[in-house]
């Protein structure tokens, strides 16, 4: 299937979706212009190579359905598709479909609560006090982490030393963002790594850090997870 040559070349850049025909469900969002849209079909049937859309697409096609294409918004420049294709998959969601990755700009300005968007536009610098670990969890944490995900992705396991034995809590940091802080009950080892058991600090300790910057205890560059303040 594609379009002819008059209509291709009228729509302009687009945000399309491909549906599921058997339960209705989107199951990958792209943008493009001319034909792009009709291109993953061809990939599934033409070609040997795997992923979870061409996967799906196969399914769809050995139980003699074809799949649903809708275009979403047309008219558009290249821009404008980059910023609703992001949208579309920011709102779906990135699990619930088989895109490989977010949509443009996703992590700057994708979809956030209100707290984050008060985290990333009125930080305010942290000024730590107590004898604290700044533990870096960028690799671990994701948007709408519960309490107990931000727990569980700070305790363990980290290469730390005697001086930890020193510290009474953990900031938990996302891009030099206090996410979440920790009273430590006691520390334990994991091979030769170190792990703590703690409880969520205080809230006369907690909101001192909460959601503020660290930033400045950390220096630009600094790979290393691990930040003493003391």
């Amino acid at each position: 299937m594609e379009f002819p040559q008059t209509v291709s070349e009228s729509i302009g850049y687009y945000v399309y979706a491909l549906i599921d025909p058997r339960n209705d469900e989107i199951f990958y969002i792209g943008k493009g212009n001319g034909n792009r849209i009709f291109n993953h079909v061809e990939s599934a049937i033409s070609s040997y190579d795997s992923s979870r859309k061409l996967n799906r697409i196969r399914e769809i096609l050995k139980s003699n359905l074809e799949v649903k294409h809708i275009i979403l918004r047309h008219g558009l420049t290249e821009d404008e598709s980059f910023e609703i294709e992001s949208c579309c998959i920011d709102l779906i969601g990135l699990d619930k479909l088989t895109n490989e990755v977010s949509g443009h700009d996703s992590e700057s300005r994708g979809i956030m609560t209100v707290d984050e968007i008060m985290m990333q536009y009125d930080l305010q610098p942290a000024k730590i006090e107590e004898p604290a670990i700044i533990i870096n969890i960028n690799k671990k944490f994701a948007k709408g982490m519960t309490e107990e995900e931000l727990y569980q992705a700070t305790k363990q396991a980290w290469k730390l030393g005697a001086k930890k034995e020193k510290a009474k809590i953990i900031l938990a940091s996302y891009k030099g963002i206090v996410r979440e802080v920790f009273e430590i009950s006691k520390w334990y080892a994991v091979n030769d790594r170190s792990g703590f058991d703690g409880t969520v600090a205080r809230q006369e300790i907690r909101y001192k850090y909460w959601n503020r910057s660290v930033k400045n205890y950390i220096k630009a560059g600094n790979q290393n997870p691990i930040k003493y303040t003391f």
